[in-house]
């Protein structure tokens, strides 16, 4: 255990008002690939780019291949939670951390057991018709032939919140708050270059901000611990 991982031990023991911001690398130890790495979806060569794919417009316009994008890259059914959704559950249970903000839609802290949730770009676990609202849980997505659609005939998709479209205000507000009161800020595995989401990290007015991630992010001189390591070997220690 290095230094720095026994520095954020003791600051966890003695803290009881933690939150949590994490983005694709925390889930890239349940074998979910991130995007923005040299081995991520970005770096993979698509019909499409993968941005263009994803995006609120070409959903509109070609939901057939992106449904096939989606379904081959995005399902994360049966993928299970590593050890740090599974210490984070157990962090909230002890009453210790007061919010999980996230950046994935994998849904996997859900599954771990955490509560108090905050999908900043929803979630896949969530769908519903575009016609008449209807809820349909992921398989009737990534089960589906073709197009996903109702039994009234309209498409169904996923919430999850694609390029060109705004994240959801009451969830962005919540996360702020959330923030805004932490006495400690644990922010992981995201390289905190996608605004608005790497704008959260300056509502911080804590005493602890701790930075967990493989490589150097433009924060780093600002926090207090920086962690260059994976977070399955930060998190075992926890």
């Amino acid at each position: 255990m290095t230094e720095e991982v026994q520095k954020l031990k003791e600051i966890i023991k003695e803290c009881e008002n933690i939150v949590f911001f994490g983005g694709a690398g925390v889930s890239t130890e349940s074998g979910i690939p991130d995007f923005r790495s040299k081995d991520g979806l970005y770096n993979q060569n698509y019909k499409f780019p993968p941005e263009e794919i994803l995006s609120h417009t070409f959903f509109m316009n070609n939901p057939k291949e992106f449904y096939k994008f989606y379904k081959d890259k995005m399902n994360s059914l049966g993928v299970q939670p590593n050890i740090t959704h599974i210490k984070l559950a157990e962090l909230e249970r002890l009453g210790k951390l007061k919010a999980i903000i996230t950046q994935n839609i994998d849904g996997l802290h859900s599954t771990a057991g955490a509560q108090n949730v905050l999908e900043l770009h929803g979630s896949i676990l969530r769908n519903y018709c575009m016609n008449c609202k209807k809820f349909y849980p992921a398989e009737s997505v990534f089960d589906a032939l073709d197009i996903p659609r109702c039994s009234c005939g309209g498409i169904i998709k996923p919430d999850v919140v694609l390029y060109e479209e705004s994240l959801d205000n009451e969830i962005l507000t919540k996360a702020i708050e959330s923030i805004q009161k932490a006495e400690v800020l644990i922010v992981a595995g995201t390289s905190l270059r996608v605004y608005p989401a790497s704008g959260l990290i300056n509502y911080f007015r804590g005493k602890n901000l701790v930075l967990i991630n493989k490589d150097s992010t433009s924060f780093d001189t600002l926090a207090d611990i920086v962690i260059h390591d994976s977070l399955g070997n930060v998190f075992q220690y926890l």
